[in-house]
């Protein structure tokens, strides 16, 4: 017992101490589990030496692993996708497994381990890409439902694998036919048996459980459900995750799906962490020190062959150059799947755990470069198609032109804009880094071009020198001031107009060279303010005057606001938050019978003064000040504190 509770906290404290600093790192938790093991296990610092236990229990989270993945395996989403998925899909796994097993054959390695490799690495990385697409909005775009629909047919190819996987073993060929005409047919008779169930049975059972109105009754009926369906495939000879995953897969269908998913999700990732610890104890870091420049090799051969056959299949398939190449890009690793294909070889005795180690070893070496691709495939993308010379033409801009527009960013913004300047008969030019965007616009007839705007040929090829007008049509504060910069440089007379999200960076654009910055919330306020007005009957004269006098004042009425409990330190660019702060003067306050300008505040501003019934907007320094007055202090959080405790006396 004692050994069993050292054991476990070594593990968890070793996994936790390693999750943290990859977060903090923005690298994969799964690095975090395999570098966990690696430092416990045998080639590390011994704590653990017999790894037989800790891999029997993490054989569980595979289990929960598929069992989920059936949840989430949707027949009409397959059917979406079918282009990919049955397209690129099978042809991606079946080339990158059979060079992986003619190179492995070539190196001289065994039919097994060559099939083993060859398997393991055809595979991607579902948790990472996935992951990162959801975090960016992705999931929907081109590249993303490309790198979905392969990753679709990998996940079902991993299942096929890890089912037939024993076969290998058998070595003769008709031992090899027999075992798996068996394994077919109880495959079918296991589909079967589970359609039926989770069709008529496990629906009804589930609504019992339900009916309790019981948490512990519902989470272990899921737990029940993953397990029956493992043991019934386990007792039946074949591979314990195929049961999990029909049983998924029947009750992906269901109601109950998203309460069983989010119920599992606890137990799912704590077992399949310390399965992934236990794939970290195979390294040998001697290994590494020996082979080093072999692994390193493979690794990078390897992503920059699946991403040029990713590139390849999309193409023919006629997806779009930068589709095909970014998917490529974000699918070049290898997966979790392989880890699981290893340790089922490794637990079968088909290949030894020097040999498993130099595989994962290769395996993570590409999950650890994927953060860095996932973040910077978008402009990786770009540069590497632009030196292709797969854009578009760009238009020649008349040289007659003058007093045109030039749009710095062709998003939303940008193009809405742009239909307003045609409308009225205005001249203009943008330039935008989406090459997708580029080739639609450039096919309706539109004057865009390709490149960064804070470049100067870009600005001059855009007729900068002409222009009467630049706007920036992004939220993007910093490269915005690039381009003001840029712009002076070559054209000190032109308007520069900005749009921003608020008011964080106005004063740093402005003095910049910005002519006007437009900020979202501001402006978005300014016209709730002014339809609120109208609606009470305010004239829309007087309406107007005020839009006009607030947009002359910079916005300095609309200028910060009362943060509550949830008051940020700083803003997006680093910069002391300016806030609206409200300090009441008692009968024991400094300041009383003080002229608001004795009392020497600094770098806050005194918007008002509100005295009983009384406001005064922009109080004279030659105010007195009454004990029961309010000011309303706006300035950075220091600045505030340090005025009110000089108001105050504290």
């Amino acid at each position: 017992m004692d050994d069993l509770l050292t054991l476990t906290v070594v593990l968890l404290a070793t996994a936790v101490a390693s999750v943290v600093l990859f977060r903090r790192m923005r690298l994969p938790p799964l690095l975090a589990y395999l570098l966990a093991g690696l430092a416990v296990g045998p080639f590390g610092f011994g704590w653990v030496q017999n790894t037989d236990s800790i891999q029997h229990l993490a054989e569980f989270g595979i289990v929960f692993l598929l069992f989920t993945l059936g949840l989430e395996f949707s027949i009409p989403r397959l059917l979406t996708l079918r282009r990919v998925v049955f397209g690129a899909g099978p042809l991606q796994v079946a080339i990158t497994g059979l060079l992986v097993f003619a190179v492995m054959r070539l190196l001289g390695f065994s039919v097994t381990m060559a099939t083993i490799t060859a398997c393991a690495l055809a595979l991607s990385s579902t948790a990472i890409v996935v992951r990162d697409l959801i975090g960016r909005g992705a999931v929907n775009t081109g590249y993303g439902r490309a790198a979905t629909g392969i990753l679709l047919f990998q996940d079902l190819a991993a299942v096929l694998m890890l089912v037939l996987l024993p076969l290998i073993s058998l070595g003769d060929a008709d031992n090899v036919m027999a075992a798996a005409g068996m394994i077919l047919g109880k495959s079918l008779l296991l589909f079967a048996g589970i359609f039926v169930a989770g069709k008529w049975i496990l629906p009804r059972l589930l609504e019992e459980t339900g009916r309790a109105r019981s948490d512990e009754v519902f989470v272990m009926s899921a737990l029940l459900l993953a397990l029956v369906a493992a043991w019934v495939t386990h007792e039946m000879g074949l591979s314990m995750a195929l049961g999990a995953f029909l049983a998924g897969m029947m009750l992906g269908e269901s109601h109950f799906r998203h309460q069983i998913e989010a119920d599992l999700r606890p137990f799912r990732d704590l077992l399949l962490g310390l399965f992934f610890v236990s794939v970290g104890m195979l390294v040998d870091p001697d290994l590494f020190a020996d082979q080093w420049h072999w692994i390193i090799l493979a690794a990078l051969a390897l992503m920059l062959f699946k991403t040029l056959l990713v590139f390849g299949l999309l193409r023919l398939l006629r997806e779009r150059p930068e589709t095909a190449l970014r998917s490529g890009l974000i699918l070049g690793q290898g997966g979790e799947f392989g880890f699981v294909l290893v340790a089922l070889a490794v637990s079968h005795g088909m290949i030894s755990p020097g040999k498993a180690g130099l595989l994962v070893s290769i395996t993570v070496l590409t999950m650890a470069f994927t953060p860095a691709l996932l973040e910077h495939s978008g402009a990786l993308t770009q540069r590497l198609l632009r030196a292709w010379q797969t854009l578009p033409d760009s238009p020649s801009l008349d040289q007659d032109t003058h007093q045109h527009v030039i749009l710095c960013g062709y998003g939303r913004v940008g193009q809405n804009l742009m239909r307003y300047l045609t409308r009225f008969h205005q001249a203009a030019v943008a330039i935008d880094m989406d090459l997708v965007r580029i080739q639609e616009a450039s096919a309706a007839g539109e004057k865009i071009l390709f490149g960064d705007a804070s470049r100067k040929d870009i600005l001059e090829k855009a007729g900068i020198d002409r222009a009467s007008l630049v706007v920036v049509t992004f939220d993007n504060a910093r490269l915005a001031e690039r381009i003001i910069h840029t712009v002076r440089d070559l054209n000190p007379a032109v308007r520069v107009l900005v749009r921003t999200r608020d008011d964080t960076h106005l004063d740093a654009l402005t003095q910049a060279g910005a002519t006007e910055v437009v900020p979202e919330v501001l402006e978005a306020s300014l016209m709730l303010v002014a339809q609120a007005l109208m609606m009470q009957g305010v004239p829309f004269v007087r309406v107007l005057a005020m839009l006009r006098q607030s947009r002359r004042e910079r916005y300095q009425m609309l200028r910060g606001y009362y943060h509550g409990d949830s008051l940020p330190t700083s803003d997006s660019a680093g910069n002391p938050y300016r806030l609206l702060h409200a300090v009441v003067l008692t009968d024991r306050a400094r300041a009383i019978g003080q002229a608001l300008g004795e009392c020497r505040l600094r770098d806050v501003e005194v918007r008002a003064l509100r005295r009983g019934e009384q406001m005064i907007n922009a109080p004279e320094p030659e105010q007195r000040l009454l004990s029961g007055d309010t000011l309303i202090l706006y300035g950075p959080l220091e600045a505030v504190e340090a005025a009110e405790a000089r108001l105050l006396g504290g």
